[in-house]
């Protein structure tokens, strides 16, 4: 049983699907481990019948939010483990603000492309740590990727030129975040061709413009942080932005479910 559940989470892995591991960690069936892939349900091992509804309910929710939790269910409690594919990160513009970008951004998992037109700017010198680095208009890089709730965009060109192609290509995309880089001066031109484009007000309060959480940021690496902090924001669904001192309560607020492997403690 353990063997073939490890062979169904290796297989998820290797085709970079979205699932999870249930294990009753106590009560009736404690060890008793079942896999699950979004969208499909159990692929292998076995649900306890009396709750397999509400779990499956619980984990495709989990599985969304890309969380794992540990949740009881009468006499028995059991740890749902979230197994995920990197998310990705498409960078767009490669100047000075995106080198620090790149870099936290791998450190937070995700799988990073940074595309520019200007084959000076766009080097694997300068972005070592990005996993692809594209030297063209937006539509090189669309061309052959999957959109998905899993994917971020982040925009840090002034150029209309650049910007527009890219919000062309997300219109009605279910990407989970997309940043603009730009003063409110620049966010109201940019909100002006997208409403001409035929964006409406809904899709455009998607975007992140300005782009970043309210950190003070003056740097490139200080502003990489604002911007990853509000994407891992996004990512989870979660999260106020404000400081956790002189905060009383759980950390985080309105969440019902017994948080497992926090760094928090």
């Amino acid at each position: 049983m353990v063997k073939r559940s490890l062979s169904t989470i290796r297989d998820l892995v290797a085709r970079e699907r979205l699932g999870a591991v249930v294990t009753i960690i106590s009560g009736p069936g404690t060890g008793w481990r079942t896999v699950l892939e979004a969208g499909k349900g159990v692929v292998s091992g076995e649900l306890p019948p009396d709750i397999a509804e509400d779990v499956l309910a619980d984990a495709e929710q989990l599985m969304a939010r890309e969380q794992s939790r540990t949740l009881t269910y009468g006499d028995r409690a059991l740890f749902i483990e979230t197994v995920a594919p990197p998310p990705l990160l498409l960078i767009f513009g490669a100047g000075h603000n995106a080198q620090p970008l790149v870099t936290v951004a791998k450190l937070l998992g995700f799988t990073v492309v940074v595309a520019d037109a200007r084959a000076l700017w766009a080097t694997g010198e300068r972005f070592p740590d990005a996993d692809e680095v594209i030297v063209g208009w937006p539509d090189a890089v669309f061309a052959d990727r999957n959109l998905d709730h899993r994917t971020y965009v982040v925009l840090l060109s002034h150029d209309p030129r650049f910007e527009d192609p890219v919000f062309a290509a997300v219109k009605g995309a279910p990407v989970r975040y997309i940043g603009a880089i730009g003063s409110r001066r620049t966010h109201r031109a940019r909100v002006q061709r997208l409403g001409v484009a035929g964006w409406s007000d809904e899709e455009i309060d998607r975007i992140h413009a300005p782009i970043g959480l309210d950190i003070g940021a003056e740097t490139p690496a200080e502003m990489a942080v604002s911007i990853m902090g509000e994407i891992v924001q996004a990512r989870y669904g979660a999260g106020s932005g404000l400081s956790l001192r002189g905060t009383g309560g759980p950390i985080h607020p309105g969440r019902t479910v017994e948080e497992v492997g926090s760094a928090q403690g």
